[in-house]
């Protein structure tokens, strides 16, 4: 009867053993926590860690190859987001155990890294990185509270239609030391409801536009032929900027350290009357090279 009840405890590991990851940010903290051995299949997306990119990719963001997820035996898939639930859904029918996230704050970034290292029985060293990570938050402020001014930024997460940024970029432009044009829209949960008119961001003024297009190259072009936009500051001051999508949008370290650090530098150069050079004539300007 002992060999029978032994046997039932250790039918299953006590913490997941074979994760796959829907979104780049949970293969991320995974890494960052030494846990990357876990990882067994990757959205085609990911582009950090580097190794990362030599896992098996199952998933887009809204697509999933099920079969191929079934046949790596997870014990566990994660994902992002409530666009992410019809992925869930059906993976749960098809007897998979599924976590999604839905973090839109920096410290719900935060919260789910020290929640994703607790699954997997390394809490103590997601803790450490969580703790490590609101340091270098504290400390971009810190830097920026000595700049000069504050600059009014437009956050552009995509073109068509027009929309502002997500909570967590707004937040971290502010840390940086920017306002946001639009701070009300941080509280909307999806995109709809940061739907922008291009119009009434004229009217706002902002110094500063820093666009990030989800998984598109931005137009400075696009940006600049926009009706009555040659009147808005950050236009006629030529302060437009890109920052990668996968540096900034997606909610988890990347942000807060790559995005977080491309950010200071924008702001930094806007608030001292300063620019930042494009990579290549014709392109928005950037602060990752």
């Amino acid at each position: 009867m002992n060999d029978d009840v032994t046997r039932l405890l250790a039918a299953a590991p006590p913490h997941p053993r074979r994760i796959v990851c829907l979104t780049e940010e949970t293969t991320e903290t995974l890494h960052r926590i030494g846990a990357m051995d876990l990882v067994v299949g990757v959205s085609g997306y990911t582009v950090r860690p580097p190794e990362a990119r030599r896992k098996p990719r199952v998933s887009a963001f809204l697509t999933a190859k099920y079969d191929e997820i079934l046949a790596l035996r997870p014990d566990l898939v994660v994902g992002f987001s409530d666009l992410q639930a019809p992925l869930a859904a059906e993976l749960v029918k098809r007897g998979v155990p599924v976590v999604v996230f839905n973090q839109r704050s920096v410290a719900e970034i935060l919260q789910t890294i020290r929640v994703t290292g607790a699954i997997v029985g390394r809490g103590a060293d997601a803790d450490a990185l969580a703790a490590q990570l609101a340091e270098g938050v504290r400390a971009a402020a810190e830097r920026a509270a000595s700049l000069p001014r504050r600059p009014r930024v437009f956050l552009e997460e995509w073109h068509d239609p027009l929309i502002s940024g997500i909570r967590w970029v707004s937040e971290l432009a502010g840390v940086a030391g920017a306002d946001d044009v639009f701070p009300e829209l941080r509280a909307e949960q999806g995109a709809k409801g940061r739907i922008v008119d291009p119009r009434e961001v004229a009217r706002r003024d902002p110094e500063l536009v820093i666009a990030s297009w989800c998984g598109r190259k931005a137009s400075r072009d696009v940006i600049r032929a926009r009706a009555g936009w040659e009147r808005v500051a950050a236009v006629r001051d030529d302060q437009l900027y890109e920052i990668k999508s996968t540096y900034i949008l997606q909610p988890g370290p990347a942000a807060l350290t790559d995005g977080l650090a491309q950010l200071g530098r924008i702001v930094a150069a806007a608030a001292r009357g300063e620019r930042l050079p494009p990579r290549r004539a014709g392109d928005l300007r950037r602060a990752d090279g």
